[in-house]
């Protein structure tokens, strides 16, 4: 529904047919659209800042699906980064636990070599 061209068909009615005309032209332009903006009959050919701001529009929505390429290739960077990182953290962790067995295997030896000297002590002293 478009007021203001109900306003103006209202006003356009009155003066050719009287109220009753009035009542017709309000509800012819209600329901008509008249044009590029839905504004009565201002259109790109009647008002040229329309196709200006058209324009201005058009090249600001370039700009922002500028920007949302650049976010996603930003997002996509950010995820990759994010995976080498856990990566690199997993294969240290990995390598620690590693070394964390080998020097327990080598707790156990020293331990067994210890007792081994120790019998070997005792046997020497008998």
């Amino acid at each position: 529904m478009n007021i203001m061209s109900m306003i103006g068909g209202a006003a356009q009615g009155f003066m050719t047919g009287g109220p009753a005309g009035a009542a017709a032209g309000a509800a012819l332009g209600a329901f008509s659209h008249g044009g590029e903006s839905g504004a009565g009959n201002i259109g790109t050919a009647t008002d040229p800042t329309l196709a200006a701001q058209q324009l201005l529009d058009k090249g600001y929505e370039g700009a922002q699906l500028g920007l949302n390429a650049e976010n996603m290739r930003h997002n996509l960077a950010m995820e990759q980064q994010s995976t080498l990182f856990n990566e690199v953290t997993d294969e240290k962790s990995e390598q620690l636990r590693e070394m964390n067995m080998l020097r327990d295997v080598a707790m156990k030896q020293r331990e067994a070599d210890i007792a081994i000297t120790k019998e070997f002590i005792k046997t020497v002293k008998e």
